[in-house]
């Protein structure tokens, strides 16, 4: 049995998606709105806390903090954190309807919905722009390394923390732009996903080349494309074993480490930023022991 929320590793990215994002409005009824969403965790739901959330439980989690709106020159990352978030997954979306009908009513009237963004899969995992998203991610032991916390305390070890964004996309201004315009601002060739070697400093491939950094920086991305109305974009998703990854190459991406912003700034743009702590499983349920107080 596996001792962290199956959903953080399991692939391919599922067909169809939805986030939630939840704020606090009762901490007196918050415990026992915990204890209804346990039952409704699976391998097709992965729920992650927020930094309010915790501390208004009265503990600590080593490593959480929240999402730091973060500006370069021309970059704006905002903030809208929320004290907790709930990814469902599969393949139907009335099931998907149902599925977040039911957790929306578990955590009333300690939590209530402020955001829904349904998720899907395009092709087979690219993003809206036509690139194939998610190549250099970690598989199999590299992932469960790059994604759970190894150790620690009780309640922590199996733990991850998840990184969002939803990024909102300039389709329009993309396919204006010549075919290799668009594969300098990514960094590889959308006809055979082949990283270019002569694709300039800014390219998105180069901002976050994973191992160029020290300590290396190795997430696993299970990002998803939406849509709403005449809006479209990727709802990023990157899980750690810390946020730390995560944000040094956001801060790459944002110029605030050599002055050079990701070109990928000039075809999207964050909308949203939140970090959550994923529990562990125990005995296939929640393990919240990390929420008792400190």
């Amino acid at each position: 049995m596996s001792y962290y929320q199956p959903g953080i590793l399991a692939t391919p990215v599922p067909p169809q998606a939805r986030h939630l994002f939840f704020v606090l409005e009762s901490t007196a009824a918050l415990p026992a709105a915990l204890d209804r969403l346990l039952p409704l965790v699976n391998e097709r739901a992965v729920i992650g806390l927020g930094e309010s959330l915790v501390r208004a439980m009265g503990a600590q989690v080593e490593g959480l903090r929240t999402f730091p709106a973060m500006s370069g020159v021309g970059v704006d990352n905002p903030s809208t954190q929320h004290a907790l978030w709930c990814w469902l997954h599969g393949e139907d979306r009335g099931e998907l309807l149902h599925r977040s009908r039911a957790v929306e009513a578990a955590l009333a009237p300690a939590l209530r919905l402020v955001q829904m963004t349904e998720g899907f899969r395009h092709l087979n995992g690219h993003d809206l722009s036509g690139y194939e998203d998610g190549t250099e991610n970690p598989h199999d032991e590299a992932a469960i390394a790059a994604a759970l916390v190894p150790a620690g305390r009780e309640g922590l070890v199996g733990g991850s923390f998840a990184a969002i964004q939803q990024w909102q996309h300039d389709l329009d201004g993309f396919a204006a732009m010549p075919g290799q315009e668009q594969d300098h601002i990514i960094g590889r060739r959308k006809s055979d996903n082949e990283e270019l070697d002569d694709a300039p400093a800014s390219a998105h491939v180069k901002r976050t080349a994973q191992e160029s950094f020290a300590p290396e920086a190795f997430v696993v991305r299970r990002s998803m494309p939406w849509v709403e109305g005449n809006r479209a974009g990727l709802m990023f998703l990157a899980f750690g074993f810390s946020l730390d990854a995560f944000e040094v190459q956001l801060r790459r991406m944002s110029g605030l480490e050599d002055g050079i912003v990701d070109g990928l700034y000039r075809m999207s743009r964050p909308i949203t930023g939140g970090y959550y702590w994923c529990p562990p499983l125990q005995d296939g349920r929640l393990d919240l022991r990390a929420l008792r107080p400190a």
